[in-house]
């Protein structure tokens, strides 16, 4: 069924890339979805991990599972998401009580929600980002069954679907960093979109952090020089292999980084001239292949892991919609030197299988004890990743 959903649902989103590519030559569509239906547990052996790696599932029946907040007592919150009507409306609570490794209890804490797809935990209190607002729930652990009235805490942020949904976290200056992604396929948006903003935890003093963003679902701060690290994601009807996924690196705000003019490092898209010249763009820092939607990441800071992977990023691929053949549905590791990303490879692939994907990484948390959590919203798991010395 889930099969069928998902077909449908992407025949009706192709003829509007078509008329876009129509509109605005010289572009071209492919679309390509098969997913398979399979028992998670039963394909875990077909991803393939580094030496001394395993992998496991922490949770499951966590529908649509996305972005991962971990609290310091050791709350697991999970945002969800889906293009499938109806769409999500719930966030999760999930407690692994007895140390196994394995979550004990999967709350739902909040629901009849749009479409909240980004947590993240400060002092207490969960924030969930829907759509337009950004919510919170005050002392969410100590009342995790009964949890009190969400509380809105900023209710400013356009109410487009399209690139609607968030990814939010704290920064080192204590700030929530929410972005807007453009309400388009590819287009010049208005001032109020293609951005990273920041506001207080309040909600007040919204600040503009960097344009030029396509879709920004994943960010975090390089643990030594607390620069802001992101990925975007490129437009589509362009071609199987452009423009490239992108990792950028913000160190200072008031930077823009190409959307719509510019992708990647050198590619400039031509439908729309401008007057800006090279220098008024931050190229990206990092290339990755075209569609494969990179979505969380999270910089390595744990003690299992050798020490190769100290201050490394881990990044969540999760897997092309429109090209043919499918690319993604992997965990990348980009390989930063003297602080800066310098290449990437595959650390954990099998997701994608003769053409078919059976899951679709979302999000990396890393865990007190160095292992690292991985949602797929496609099969409503949370994997654990571990490492033993072989």
């Amino acid at each position: 069924m889930n099969r069928i959903r998902i077909a449908l649902l992407f025949a009706c989103a192709l003829p509007a890339l078509v008329a876009t590519a129509q509109e605005q030559p010289p572009q071209q569509v492919t679309a390509k979805v098969n997913p398979m239906q399979v028992d998670p547990h039963e394909y875990l052996s077909k991803i393939k991990l580094p030496p001394g790696f395993s992998i496991s599932i922490f949770a499951e029946g966590v529908p649509n599972a996305r972005q991962l907040a971990l609290s310091p007592d050791g709350t697991l919150f999970v945002g969800s998401f889906s293009f499938q009507e109806p769409r999500p409306d719930k966030v999760y609570a999930i407690r692994d009580e007895n140390g196994d490794h394995k979550a004990d209890t999967v709350l739902t804490i909040a629901s009849g929600l749009n479409s909240p797809n980004g947590v993240a935990f400060r002092d207490g209190a969960l924030y969930i980002a829907e759509i337009n607002r950004i919510l919170r729930i005050d002392n969410v652990e100590k009342n995790l069954k009964q949890p009190p009235a969400l509380v809105v805490v900023n209710d400013s942020y356009p109410a487009d679907f399209h690139h609607g949904w968030k990814f939010i976290a704290f920064g080192p200056d204590g700030r929530l960093y929410v972005p807007v992604g453009a309400p388009c396929n590819t287009c010049e948006p208005a001032a109020d979109y293609a951005l990273i903003s920041s506001i207080k935890p309040d909600g007040t003093d919204k600040q503009v952090y960097s344009r030029g963003i396509r879709n920004s679902v994943g960010f975090a701060w390089h643990p030594v020089t607390k620069e802001l690290w992101f990925t975007d994601n490129g437009r589509d009807a362009w071609g199987n292999d452009r423009p490239p996924e992108e990792l950028n690196r913000a160190p200072k705000a008031g930077l823009h980084f190409g959307f719509p003019y510019r992708f990647g490092k050198t590619l400039v898209d031509d439908t729309f001239p401008t007057k800006m010249g090279d220098a008024d763009f931050t190229p990206a820092a990092l290339e990755f292949p075209a569609h494969n939607a990179l979505l969380g990441i999270e910089f390595y800071t744990g003690s299992m892991f050798p020490a190769e992977y100290a201050n490394q990023l881990f990044i969540a691929s999760h897997g092309s919609w429109n090209r043919d053949p499918p690319d993604g549905y992997r965990l990348f590791l980009a390989r930063f030197k003297d602080n800066v990303a310098a290449s990437r490879e595959d650390f954990a692939t099998g997701w994608l299988i003769d053409g078919k994907f059976w899951g679709r990484p979302a999000d990396v948390e890393q865990m007190p004890d160095g292992s690292l959590l991985v949602s797929d919203d496609f099969n409503g798991v949370i994997y654990r990743i571990a490492y033993r010395k072989p």
